[in-house]
């Protein structure tokens, strides 16, 4: 067991090496599902990552192999003593309370998310909220709340029209049926499908290129995509030409262009 500030993180593994933050969902026995103890943890391992530069990629995946996560633990997770408006305006501690899986999850440092069995619920949520989706060939994908009278609420009906466009998405939230790893690629909510022994090691892969990019350029381009989104394209153009103009002068940006002369791999300090 491994404390984590003062949370224990007994359903959560956290490892640093490299500069590479690994979040494994841990409770394989029961499908990684989510409790209402294990979102809390997330919540501020979400946080931690945030506030700590060191961490320069993080790899979100799942324990075993027959599951990312199958959401939230339905009988783990019965309904709360308490009124909706009560977490949210109670005070201390109730924005968590009623937050979502993903709250704290916005942060600059890249996220790939490695989905090693079925991602139901929460657990697609959460891969939704990461910059890159890749996927073992076993992998399936539901949002499936509607089947049991509810629907999501930790940004599935918003992330993913973006993500795979509205006829696609509406399918899924509305008939909750599930898709394999092939139509999921096709449909473009991953960016690549790999064989099951194969996943981390790519996921690895990618997080090391990452990490040893210039950290300002990839703070910069994932604001830059996160805040576009959001604004009118004139003003999202502006905001783009703002950030690439911050980055000019930096260390980084020069070391990058002597590197490519000098045909050597580049040192970023992230200045």
């Amino acid at each position: 067991m491994r404390n984590f500030g003062d949370i224990d993180i007994m359903s959560i593994e956290f490892v640093v090496n490299e500069g590479i933050a690994t979040v494994r969902l841990n409770r394989p026995e029961s499908l990684n599902a989510i409790d209402y103890a294990m979102r809390a943890r997330l919540q501020a391992l979400w946080r931690h990552i945030g506030d700590t530069p060191e961490i320069r990629a993080v790899i979100v995946t799942g324990a075993g192999d027959r599951a990312f996560s199958s959401g939230a633990d339905l009988r783990r997770t019965p309904p709360p003593a308490t009124s909706f408006a009560a977490q949210v305006f109670g005070g201390e501690g109730a924005e968590a309370e009623a937050g979502s899986l993903t709250l704290g999850l916005d942060f600059d440092t890249p996220v790939i998310c490695a989905f090693n069995g079925l991602a139901y619920g929460g657990g697609l949520e959460i891969g939704l909220a990461c910059d890159i989706r890749i996927a073992a060939e076993t992998a399936r994908f539901a949002l499936p709340e509607v089947q049991v009278g509810s629907m999501p609420g930790s940004g599935g009906t918003q992330r993913l029209p973006r993500l795979v466009g509205h006829a696609n998405a509406m399918w899924m939230l509305l008939t909750g049926d599930a898709i394999d790893a092939q139509t999921a690629l096709r449909i473009g909510l991953v960016s690549h499908v790999v064989a099951p022994e194969s996943l981390m090691e790519t996921a690895t892969g990618i997080a090391r290129r990452l990490a040893n990019a210039a950290p300002l350029a990839v703070h910069a381009i994932k604001q830059a995509v996160r805040d576009g989104l959001e604004m009118p394209l004139p003003v999202a153009l502006a905001h783009e030409r703002r950030l690439w103009g911050l980055l000019r002068d930096t260390e980084d940006r020069k070391e990058g262009r002597e590197a490519f002369a000098q045909k050597r791999a580049p040192s970023f300090r992230g200045r």
